[in-house]
């Protein structure tokens, strides 16, 4: 790590110069949700955790009225001029760190000149968030090089306004509360309407977390993603004529009678159900993991996935590929997408002694049906958003 810093330094001072004067370096993982998905913005349940791997931030106060931002990640210098209300560049990933840059400005906390260096070696658009990650780490920077004092949750909440008002993506608040919130070995048990959590030790024993990644890309806010959003608030309006409903997850599978009863359209119908199930399915598996039933955990991983292709539709052929015939190999415990869908990332349970040969078989059968080579990750669950 410390050879990582010091190559990384190197690269800050080549760009900024004044070898002087120390950069400051903060980190901020990536997320994986290992059950819960896409109830995160219906007010359910949900489970991740942060990895070991993330975004890298080394920033530097500067003079002038400027913040001059470089990724190692992506081409090109970009310059924001310090300003009260800051605007989106069409298509650029400065859009993130400045997102969150505008929330701390909306409270009336400016930003200095900075000169910024992200790095990172999350995927992009492997639904990891590394969106996310960017918005956490410039949170935490911005926090501490201003002074502002701000609690977690209140970054967390900016992170994801960020995400949704700037960038344009209307997700849910699961991955930044992921990031910021994150502890080594252990999983978060979410509830995203009332932000009520508990951590939960992840023990899998004799097994290992594999994710791995379908390389094929789409841009969330390009994708059915904000349609499945629509098509769920369709059904809170639907059934709150009958009943009184914030959102979908204040039913359960026993009300499950109303989706038939009050929703005509049968997508719609489909993407409700989804909803209530995979709220009930979080439940019974955080239960499962606390009990060490690894095995009904990872059966409950199955039928998460199998209603995110039936029901809710966002799988497709890779992530299918990926997971159903993950499935008919040795070893494997579960296996679901993970994320928004439409591409990115699968994560499985395998038992140790089978990951090689799952990695090598996957991978064959995977580019043998799809064209496209599969990546595969064997994480380690890290901490959140911090100053190193």
């Amino acid at each position: 790590m410390k050879s990582d810093i010091n190559r990384l330094k190197e690269e800050f001072f080549r760009l900024y110069g004044d070898r002087d004067t120390e950069p400051v370096l903060f980190y901020s993982p990536g997320r994986v949700n290992l059950i819960g998905e896409h109830t995160d913005y219906n007010g359910g349940y949900v489970f991740p955790c942060a990895l070991d791997f993330g975004t890298t931030l080394l920033v530097r106060l500067s003079s002038g009225q400027e913040i001059r931002m470089n990724s190692l990640n992506f081409p090109g210098e970009v310059v924001i001029p310090i300003a009260l209300n800051y605007m989106p560049i069409p298509k650029s990933w400065t859009n993130y760190p400045v997102g969150v840059i505008n929330e701390f400005a909306r409270k009336g906390i400016g930003a200095p000149a900075m000169e910024m260096l992200f790095t990172g070696d999350i995927p992009n658009g492997a639904g990891l968030s590394s969106s996310a990650s960017i918005e956490m780490v410039t949170a935490v920077a911005m926090n501490e090089l201003t002074g502002a004092g701000l609690e977690m949750m209140e970054m967390v909440k900016m992170g994801q306004k960020a995400e949704n008002g700037f960038v344009g993506m209307n997700c849910g608040i699961m991955d930044q509360f992921a990031v910021g919130f994150g502890r080594a070995n252990h999983a978060i048990n979410l509830n995203c309407d009332t932000l009520a959590y508990r951590y939960a030790p992840v023990n899998l024993g004799d097994r290992r977390l594999v994710i791995t990644n379908t390389n094929k890309r789409r841009g969330l806010t390009d994708s059915k993603y904000n349609e499945r959003r629509a098509e769920c608030e369709n059904a809170v309006a639907l059934i709150s004529v009958h009943r009184p409903v914030r959102n979908l997850s204040e039913l359960n599978v026993n009300d499950l009678w109303m989706i038939d009863s009050y929703i005509p359209d049968l997508a719609v119908r489909k993407r409700a159900k989804h909803i209530i199930t995979e709220n009930g399915r979080t439940l019974d598996a955080i239960k499962a993991l606390e009990n060490n039933d690894i095995e009904l955990f990872g059966r409950l991983m199955n039928e998460s996935h199998d209603s995110l292709c039936n029901d809710y539709e966002v799988t497709g052929t890779e992530l299918d590929t990926l997971v159903y015939e993950g499935r008919k190999l040795p070893g494997v415990v579960g296996t679901r997408m993970t994320g928004a869908g439409f591409g990115g990332c699968t994560v499985s349970i395998v038992e140790s002694e089978h990951v090689d040969g799952f990695i090598s078989r996957l991978g064959e059968i995977y580019t043998a049906k799809t064209g496209l080579r599969a990546d595969f990750y064997l994480p380690g669950i890290g901490d959140g958003a911090r100053r190193i």
